[in-house]
């Protein structure tokens, strides 16, 4: 199995799947994970990331390999993009080696001229503006902990940063409820929270509030990233104490459901936003979470790609 509505197009953020697409997409991980299906393809995938990365490098090049495919990491630093050739060329001529391509970089814009010019499937793999595969690997990881995903209410605390947006989109699509907690002036975009109530099947709620413990209270995950993403570092030291309150802890997780898991997509800040206890306890799903990452964006690429 694999997503056949999916083949031939591209992942630029989860308002691009349905409902029933994201759902079939998350099952098929599933049986990939479970190894009750093993497709195969001979395929050639092009990263190429102009931010740091661990996870979404590493987690790509296993999956394609586990495919039986290829990878080839375009480093912008070693390549024509990096010294100023236009997106659309570098684009178009990618697009006639390659048969998928994962992009890593600032600006939303930019990866949307690459998938305007390049034929083949192209993946966002990190933007400022969202990060869709890493939120593939989060709901598979809820689904595995609490065997379905509508009904169950997700708490993101912190930044309402690229993350927080593709949750939130991912989350409503998938029949969850998802509360925000964020100090002001750091809330999530107004036009993804908009999408959002757009695209919300099964009544899944939104809420956004100051407030940690309420959007804690009776939650079934509670997740966080760092206050300062890739490119904010300068910042990162005055947003400390704006923060402070939406750390995950003892303390914040004593409000919520007494079941509940705690996630945090990598690399966490211990001791800025989650404790060492809370990240190390057994409540702790991060590095399901992590190996997670490989499984869907296998089930993501079989699907793009045509592969069953």
């Amino acid at each position: 199995m694999s997503v056949k509505s999916l083949q031939g197009r591209d992942l630029l953020g989860l308002a691009d799947l349905s409902a029933s697409e994201l759902k079939d997409l998350l099952q098929f991980a599933a049986d990939l994970k479970r190894g009750t299906q093993k497709p195969t393809c001979q395929k050639v995938l092009g990263l190429l990331f102009y931010k740091a990365s661990t996870r979404t490098r590493v987690s790509f090049s296993t999956a394609i390999y586990q495919l039986g495919g290829q990878v080839i990491d375009l480093n912008p630093k070693v390549t024509q993009v990096g010294r100023g050739e236009p997106i659309s060329d570098t684009a178009r001529v990618l697009d006639r080696y390659l048969d998928i391509l994962a992009v890593r970089t600032f600006k939303q814009e930019d990866l949307e001229t690459f998938a305007q010019y390049a034929k083949i499937p192209v993946i966002n793999a990190l933007t400022d503006l969202e990060h869709p595969c890493q939120i593939l690997a989060d709901l598979l990881t809820v689904q595995e902990c609490f065997g379905e995903l509508a009904g169950q209410t997700i708490a993101f605390l912190g930044d309402g940063n690229n993350v927080a947006h593709s949750l939130l989109l991912g989350c409503v699509l998938a029949g969850v409820n998802i509360r925000i907690a964020s100090p002001a002036g750091y809330e999530c975009d107004r036009a993804i929270v908009e999408k959002g109530k757009e695209i919300a099947i099964d009544g899944a709620e939104i809420i956004l509030t100051e407030d940690p413990i309420a959007a804690v209270e009776g939650a079934n995950a509670l997740y966080t990233d760092v206050w300062a993403s890739m490119g904010q570092e300068e910042s990162a030291r005055e947003r400390i104490p704006l923060f402070q309150p939406y750390q995950i802890n003892s303390h914040l997780l004593k409000h919520a459901d007494p079941a509940a898991i705690i996630l945090h997509c990598l690399p966490a800040h211990r001791g800025e936003e989650i404790t060492d206890e809370a990240i190390e306890g057994k409540q702790s799903r991060v590095w399901d979470q992590a190996e997670n990452r490989m499984h869907a964006q296998k089930a993501l690429m079989a699907s793009l790609l045509g592969v069953s």
